[in-house]
């Protein structure tokens, strides 16, 4: 895939920041220990991270350098880190490890989530947020006209985010954890081309369908995939478009 367009994602900044400051108000007193963005993107939370830890060493990493070219110019983060989640490794046990919005693109959560876990400090905390959208008609039609269209193509993967009970017990034996998930009602503004929930999932989820395609082949995509979407969230009498969208979270205290 190419690389993230920092543009197009920030086009939904509010939207796509409150999830990360209700998980941040979940987090309990710290020990001490830095304090590591996992997957920073642009540092949207850069900011809100420091507020409330300003005496902290904050760190970012991410593995797309658009995102971290914006990331610096907050001035938020002590250290900005390329790199992948799968491989990366902290230089300490850090005290938080935050992440909104990231792990949903990585496999195996089965074993990525007690990985994360075993490199806290004692006392640390894992705080995480992600999208859980796959059974909703603007992920599931992703897929569907996908394969609609270029039914010989191999698609990407299936979403591997869980259920909020699942993490739960998938992290129970580290320390104390508490997971829920909560439905976010998005109203969308009308958008200049396409269906405005083209334009919000464009930036992340449909970034993979759409990788390798020519220029033809996705104009017939994005067409097929906004008629598809105008049944789905039609427009309000005022023009918006009401746009569900669940998320899961935990936060685990390691003992």
């Amino acid at each position: 895939m190419t690389d993230w367009d920092p543009g197009r994602y920030g086009a939904f900044r509010d939207l796509r920041l409150r999830p990360a400051l209700d998980l941040l108000a979940q987090v309990p007193e710290l020990p001490q220990g830095e304090v590591i963005d996992l997957g920073c993107g642009d540092g949207a939370v850069g900011p809100a991270l420091v507020a409330r830890y300003p005496t902290r060493c904050l760190v970012g990493m991410d593995a797309s350098e658009a995102m971290l070219s914006n990331a610096v110019l907050r001035r938020c983060y002590e250290r900005l880190t390329l790199a992948d989640i799968a491989d990366w490794r902290p230089e300490r046990p850090p005290a938080l490890i935050f992440s909104n919005a990231a792990l949903n693109w990585l496999p195996d959560h089965a074993a990525l989530m007690p990985r994360l876990a075993l490199m806290l400090a004692p006392g640390g905390v894992l705080a995480v947020q992600m999208p859980q959208q796959a059974g909703a008609p603007s992920h599931r039609l992703l897929r569907t006209v996908a394969q609609a269209l270029f039914p010989e193509r191999e698609l990407p993967p299936l979403s591997p985010v869980l259920q909020a009970g699942e993490y739960v017990e998938l992290l129970m034996a580290f320390g104390e954890v508490r997971g829920w998930t909560t439905d976010y009602l998005q109203l969308l503004d009308p958008v200049a081309e396409g269906h405005p929930v083209r334009a919000f999932t464009e930036a992340t989820a449909m970034r993979p369908f759409v990788a390798g395609m020519t220029p033809d082949e996705v104009r017939a995509y994005l067409s097929a995939y906004d008629a598809a979407l105008a049944d789905a969230y039609p427009a309000l009498p005022d023009g918006r478009v009401l746009f569900p969208f669940t998320r899961v979270f935990f936060v685990l205290e390691r003992s």
